[in-house]
């Protein structure tokens, strides 16, 4: 076995120089090449060469040209292809569906991955190497196996595995997946049956097949022409999305039948401490030129665990990472942290300790290992049988302080407000002291009570308690500090009139909204389903859909401070009849023209 070397080799010349002339496994992303343990190419790669595997790596490829991808040759085992680290069609477009300038996962942030790259990688590697086998993986492939709502083409498009010549997808983390493929492909075994992926067959195969026992949902013909067949279709598939006490799901497309297997079982303490012990440079490969911006934010950071059982309807991370919390143990965070206090350029700060929601760390259901997570509720602090206390990760950031060279510990991951309040350890006021750099990340995304439950999300009330035991905690540290709150415009649900009581709340609690995300309707989410059907598939009950000109008005209402707003804001008002906004008095959201707005000070309508 080949010892790890410093990066894994993305050229022929760093092959000989490691003695290999043919490598098991390729893997080809749409991100540069950041030995990083935030970047899933990296995590993978150095996770293949500890099973034993020599793994080579071309990043962003031309795929106008073959020779990228014949730069490295043929694998013995397979081809490994993913968009990178984000969606490319995210990365390429702006909720407005304008095309972006730069791209943070690339070399100067220069665009160099195409659209929807994860099929045209496959593509042109099925037409260069045919019969090597192709797995297609990451975020991209993950939330695009089913027949989807694609936001860009406005379109319901079949699975990737209809339009990828791929012949296994790796949906969520997929680290015991990809070893599994790796030992079947070198064992010359079927791929068929490995939890975590995807796969396609032929419809004349399925129909011999005994169909009991799988969850069989709606077809892509069917999903495509019919909003309650995709309801249906989506609140089916998500129903088995638990690696406990999932069903294999199959859903018939005309000239394939996509075959989703349960998802992979989580990775136990030992196991996710391996993940991230490898030896990881923490570095862009050194033949790049120009820095990648994604590293920046995130080189001196400390992933603590997986999975997120908020289950916010926008987020994908359910159907990605699970509801199922994974934590690493204190002691393989710690040395990481002393790891990072010795590597060159480390100023003194550990940028975040965390994961999708920082305070979820060390958290967990008895349930889960036996039962998996509840299919009938939602994890809440309201559980009786979540454990809610915090004092796991109270101590280990206590320990963290105590590093030497280490002078400051942040949370820059956010953290989960209603766990926060129900937390009695202490655990905020912890932060407040010493984890805070400057401004806390919460995300409320709306105080509307009807959107907010279709968002699954906390109501207005449960984050007003939250500001108040906030600022409480920053006013006994003695500091002075802030709330930086994520919203969401345009969410399905919302109204005109939710849109102006947001645009109240903002006003009225003098909250700083920059932060305001116009939603995007990204594949395999609830929220994402409600927009292309005007249905929520919880309940098959109809959901307003603000879209077009209304989608903008809502956005501009809650930044309605912007001057470049002012017209769009005193449409919304007057649609939802609130002239009583426009004028000059301290509560107007806007002036009238020529007017002068007075200022909010102290008093309150």
């Amino acid at each position: 076995m080949i010892p790890q070397p410093a990066f894994l080799p993305m050229t022929p010349e760093e092959a000989k120089t490691l003695g290999i002339s043919e490598f098991d496994v390729i893997l080809i992303s749409g991100d540069a090449y950041v030995d990083h343990p935030s970047f899933g190419t990296a995590i993978i790669g150095r996770v293949l060469w500890e099973a034993g595997y020599t793994v080579g790596i071309i990043a962003q490829p031309d795929w106008t040209h073959p020779d990228d991808f014949l730069r490295l040759g043929r694998p013995r085992l397979f081809f490994g292809i993913s968009s990178g680290n984000v969606d490319s069609m995210v990365n390429a477009f702006t909720p407005n569906k304008k095309r972006r300038s730069t791209d943070a996962y690339s070399p100067g942030g220069k665009l160099k991955r195409p659209e929807r790259a994860v099929i045209v990688y496959a593509n042109k590697v099925r037409s260069l190497f045919p019969g090597t086998p192709i797995v297609i993986g990451g975020i991209e492939a993950s939330l695009r196996r089913f027949a989807h709502y694609d936001y860009w083409s406005e379109t319901v498009r079949g699975s990737i595995l209809a339009d990828a010549p791929a012949d296994v997808l790796v949906y969520g983390m997929g680290e015991r997946q990809m070893e599994e493929i790796a030992a079947r492909c070198a064992a010359g075994q079927s791929l068929r049956g490995i939890r975590g992926t995807a796969v396609g067959i032929p419809p004349a195969e399925w129909r011999e097949i005994d169909q009991s026992g799988y969850a069989v949902i709606p077809g892509f013909p069917a999903v495509r022409e019919s909003p309650e067949a995709y309801a249906r279709a989506f609140a089916l598939h998500a129903a088995e999305q638990d690696p406990v006490r999932g069903k294999t799901v199959v859903q018939p497309h005309p000239k394939t039948v996509i075959v989703q297997y349960p998802p992979a079982l989580p990775l136990s303490p030992a196991e996710l401490d391996r993940v991230y012990e490898l030896p990881y440079a923490r570095a862009a490969h050194p033949s790049y030129r120009e820095p990648v911006p994604a590293l920046e934010p995130v080189r001196f950071s400390i992933t603590t665990h997986r999975g997120c059982f908020g289950a916010c309807s926008f987020c994908a991370l359910t159907h990605h990472q699970g509801r199922i919390i994974q934590s690493r143990s204190e002691a393989s965070i710690i040395a990481e942290a002393r790891r990072l206090a010795r590597m060159r350029g480390f100023s003194g700060v550990i940028q975040d300790v965390g994961g999708p929601t920082a305070d979820m760390y060390g958290l967990f259901c008895p349930q889960w290992e036996t039962k998996g997570a509840c299919p009938d509720r939602r994890c809440s602090p309201d559980c009786p049988n979540l454990h809610t206390s915090h004092a796991r990760q109270v101590r280990l950031l206590r320990e963290l302080r105590e590093i030497p060279r280490v002078k400051r510990v942040f949370i820059a991951s956010g953290i989960r407000f209603d766990l926060a309040l129900a937390d009695d350890t202490g655990y905020l006021e912890e932060v407040c002291a010493h984890h805070v750099s400057g401004h806390l990340k919460v995300a409320p995304e709306h105080v509307a009570a009807g959107v907010t439950r279709l968002m699954n999300k906390p109501g207005r009330e449960i984050f007003d308690r939250f500001r108040e035991r906030y600022a409480e905690a920053t006013r006994t540290a003695g500091k002075e500090q802030y709330i930086l709150p994520y919203f969401i415009s345009g969410h399905p649900g919302c109204t005109l009139a939710d849109a102006v009581e947001l645009a109240e709340y903002i006003r009225d609690n003098r909250l700083y909204t920059e932060q305001v995300q116009d939603f995007t309707p990204t594949p395999m989410t609830r929220s994402t389903c409600m927009y292309a059907t005007g249905i929520d598939p919880a309940t098959m009950e109809p959901v307003h859909v603000p879209k077009g000109r209304e989608k903008q008005i809502q956005r501009a209402l809650l930044q309605y401070r912007d001057p470049k707003n002012r017209s769009l804001v005193i449409e919304g008002l007057k649609a939802a009849g609130r002239e009583d906004l426009i004028g000059t008095t301290w509560h107007c959201l806007v002036q009238r023209a020529g007017g002068v707005r007075g200022e909010l000070t102290g008093r309150k309508r």
